[in-house]
């Protein structure tokens, strides 16, 4: 099945099996069809297209069960990566909408849980009947996370009770989860735990976050916590000092920069579309050769971003984790992304900032990409490190 003919100019999804292929074709039918129609509108609304979110979860798309043996093995890095891909391509805010869940939440649980714990969880995880999102951001920190994390835990003396107290911001899919990950500073040692929070717990209140330029469609919540009470059977017992959030974020950044690639595909795919079907001057805009010299550019920074995140999905695949690789994934394929989207906006011109041309929401969208889940900034200096051995992060 020939999924990316015109985007994957190096067919890196000859590597999927068939199997693989089906799966993500039935992905692309639904958001083709179901998806992709609706996506204009609510982008302009700052809605979420509810509608679709129990469909593509009926797709049974986490771990296919055609994939996976009927669940008695995962299915490939490699497909969840082109999964992502696939998401990407037709919306960033929805590919956010299931990676909080399939990524985000999906890393929380499998990291930071005991084993007893994942036994209990994961099945409800992959189906989606335990919904559940990663609070990690918050309202004065964010790439000082590490050492500025001020939500506090404080246990009660003689008691299996937490009190938590602070406030976490930009968590998107929190106003449909069922449980919120929380990550808060022990008060008895100062170490970072991690806590499944009841979104309607007492002392638990969520804000929508408005006037956004980027990811409209997606519901970012402000949160603040105040005395909310957790027991210690929801704290995730794995998670006992930052080095155990670091290990999270190390495999998340991978899914971001498939992101990054997927948004590229679609915008370079909409600016296609257009300029092929697009006179000016009594010829087809794809005729011109300003037109060409930039869409070879948007293909090649495509076709990097493609063959960087699909060899690092292979190594992780192998057990291979670094920081720097997932860092240097993510900033690079971002940078690339960044430009790319701009280029399909020019190449459409002064139809390029309509919702109508579609190429306006990719390059919108990709701000937000360029940030979250460290910023440019932040993921050169953990290559750097890695390169010279020596931290630039200030203290």
């Amino acid at each position: 099945m020939d999924l990316y003919s015109v985007c994957d100019w190096y067919d890196a999804a000859g590597l999927l099996t068939d199997d693989e292929r089906l799966v993500l074709g039935r992905l692309r039918d639904f958001l083709d069809t179901a998806a992709r129609p609706l996506v204009g509108d609510y982008w302009e609304r700052g809605e979420f297209p509810y509608e679709i979110a129990q469909p593509l979860i009926d797709l049974d798309l986490m771990e296919p069960a055609e994939l996976t043996a009927n669940r008695t093995r995962p299915a490939r890095g490699l497909y969840h990566g082109f999964r992502i891909f696939e998401l990407a391509r037709t919306d960033a805010s929805i590919a956010t909408f299931y990676t909080a869940q399939a990524g985000l939440f999906r890393t929380a649980i499998r990291v930071g849980a005991s084993e007893e714990q994942r036994r209990e969880w994961m099945p409800k995880v992959i189906d989606f009947s335990l919904k559940g999102v990663f609070c990690l951001t918050e309202p004065e920190h964010g790439s000082d996370i590490a050492g500025g994390l001020a939500t506090t835990a404080r246990r009660e003396p003689g008691t299996d009770t937490w009190i938590l107290d602070g406030a976490k911001r930009w968590i998107g899919g929190a106003f449909t989860a069922d449980v919120l990950a929380v990550f808060a500073r022990d008060v008895a040692d100062g170490q970072v735990k991690a806590f499944l929070v009841p979104r309607e717990a007492p002392g638990v209140t969520l804000e929508k976050i408005h006037r956004k330029t980027a990811l409209r469609m997606m519901q970012n919540a402000h949160i603040t916590l105040e005395g909310v009470r957790v027991t210690e059977a929801d704290r995730l017992h794995d998670v006992n000092s930052f080095r155990d959030v670091a290990a999270m974020l190390r495999a998340m950044r991978s899914d971001v920069a498939w992101i990054a690639t997927g948004i590229q595909a679609g915008a370079f795919e909409a600016a296609l579309r257009y300029v092929t079907g697009r006179e000016q001057f009594g010829r087809q805009l794809g005729g011109f050769q300003l037109v060409q010299e930039k869409l070879a550019r948007m293909l090649g920074n495509l076709t990097s971003s493609l063959a960087l995140v699909v060899r690092l999905t292979e190594q992780q695949e192998k057990g291979v984790y670094r920081d720097q690789d997932s860092a240097l994934a993510k900033m690079q394929t971002s940078l690339l992304m960044r430009e790319t989207v701009a280029l399909a906006r020019e190449v459409v011109g002064g139809n390029g900032i309509t919702l109508d041309a579609e190429v306006a929401r990719f390059h919108a969208d990709a701000e937000a990409v360029y940030s979250y889940e460290g910023t440019h900034e932040i993921n050169a200096l953990i290559v750097g490190r890695a390169l010279t051995g020596q931290s630039a992060f200030t203290k």
